[in-house]
């Protein structure tokens, strides 16, 4: 392990026919690469293409499909449309086709832009979300970017030149004017991007406000990284690692929770003796490690692998947290996994644990109602459901709340699933409303009171 400082050295799409590893790759291969990335953005960086990925397994290799783009993730008529303007260098063109492309690609999924937005004086606030009650997310408008991207990322506009798609504080930092009007937000969330992409006193300014005296009903801070899977150089030997550090000890010592929401996909990413010693020095400041990651097709699909990397993080000291279901955003079609294969994939993970390691819960989707857990499968007036319960809620009373949807094989997301056919016998606790995005009818999910738990298929 390098006890020196490390440069980093970013890999982007003007790389790609250079990078030696690469070159096992066909030219046609590499082309496909530079077609999609036109759409989808592209970052990778040395110390994932030198200590992350095995070249040998390419292009199987979990790690290289997280991170380089591949063909697949565009539609066949999309990626032939956009290779042709490509193949001509026909400008004007290939900037019609991707923005064609991504205006289909649903680029603020969950009432992301239109209903998790507040207003403060009558204005929409800068660079913050407040979705749930307790919980208010804001993004730094120098951390809208990352270290190196995923693939999956739902968060890709935050990436492309396209100003009208991002979330970023202003100037003035209008959100806290907001935090301090709202007390009943306990918990702010950093999140990006990846804002430990800022150097250690640009965080300082969004962190040290919230420890004043007004911002006491503010009991958690939380940051959203990949920073420990992608660039654990970050908290060892970076130039700020240690300046870094001690603003963690300052957060934690000022009486605040402070959980570092590690984004690791795969347990490759907690391989290195570089990523465990971030690890270890992120826990020596006080602050939790929370670990969560979607479920990704050509990823991380096999319950083995979720198994194995939960281990590995209980045994450093972290916490699972979430199995996320891939959002309906960006190359869904590629990435995603059926809802029904999800629940058997985190089961069979699930039950390989220890008692002190079955603290993930999943598979979740963070939809447009809340957070929705699919919990197992059952029979209600003999019609096969999915049983799912809001864990958080956009209306604050829904939360807890268990229903049932049509047991659908193939769906993926909460829109595609199918209420009961009405049964007069059970009792009706409200409705949990939906948006289909492509027809934008309103569906509703109707949850029970309670569900007797003999009727569940749960770990």
């Amino acid at each position: 392990m390098s006890r020196t400082h490390r440069r980093m050295r970013f890999i982007t799409i003007r790389d790609i026919e250079d990078l030696p590893q690469l070159s096992r790759l066909s030219a046609e291969d590499r082309f496909a690469m530079r077609v999609v990335a036109h759409v989808f953005p592209f970052r990778a960086n040395n110390y994932v293409v030198e200590e992350l990925i095995d070249w040998s397994r390419v292009p199987d290799d979990p790690i290289f499909r997280l991170t380089f783009p591949q063909r697949d993730m565009l539609k066949p008529a999309e990626f032939g449309a956009l290779a042709s303007a490509v193949r001509q260098d026909a400008r004007t063109e290939i900037a019609r086709i991707v923005a064609s492309i991504r205006g289909r690609l649903n680029p603020h999924p969950a009432g992301q832009a239109d209903d998790n937005v507040p207003l403060l004086h009558g204005e929409p606030v800068a660079g913050i979300q407040h979705k749930y009650r307790e919980t208010a997310l804001v993004f730094p408008s120098a951390g809208q970017t990352c270290h190196a991207y995923c693939t999956y990322c739902f968060r890709w506009p935050q990436f492309v030149r396209t100003d009208a798609l991002k979330f970023a504080t202003d100037k003035s930092r209008t959100y806290l004017s907001y935090l301090a009007r709202h007390p009943e937000i306990t918990d702010v969330l950093l999140t990006g991007g990846d804002p430990l992409i800022m150097k250690a006193d640009r965080l300082r300014a969004h962190v040290e406000p919230l420890l004043q005296p007004e911002y006491d009903h503010i009991q958690t801070i939380r940051i959203g990284t990949k920073s420990p899977a992608y660039w654990p150089h970050r908290f060892v030997d970076d130039a700020d690692s240690e300046e870094l550090l001690r603003l963690f000890e300052r957060i934690v010592d000022s009486g605040k929770h402070l959980a570092l929401m590690a984004h690791f996909s795969h347990w490759r990413e907690l391989a290195t003796g570089t990523a465990r010693e971030a690890i270890r020095k992120i826990r020596g400041t006080g602050a939790v490690v929370r670990t969560q990651a979607p479920l990704i097709r050509h990823v991380n699909d096999d319950a083995r692998a979720w198994t194995r990397m939960w281990t590995e993080q209980v045994q450093l000291g972290c916490v699972p947290y979430y199995m996320f279901v891939e959002r309906d955003t960006g190359a869904h079609h590629y990435f995603s996994v059926p809802l029904a294969r999800a629940l058997d994939i985190y089961q069979a993970a699930f039950r390989r644990m220890s008692g002190i390691g079955r603290t993930a819960r999943g598979p979740v989707m963070s939809a447009h109602p809340g957070k929705v857990h699919v919990q197992g499968v059952t029979h209600v007036a003999g019609q096969k459901a999915f049983v799912l319960a809001l864990l958080q809620a956009r209306d604050p009373e829904q939360a807890g709340r268990t229903f049932f949807a049509r047991y659908d094989p193939r769906a993926t997301w909460l829109t595609e699933l199918r209420p009961l056919a009405p049964d007069p016998g059970h009792v009706q606790a409200g409705h949990i409303l939906s948006t289909d995005r492509h027809s934008g009818q309103r569906r509703q999910l109707v949850p029970r009171v309670s569900v007797s738990s003999t009727e569940r298929q749960t770990p």
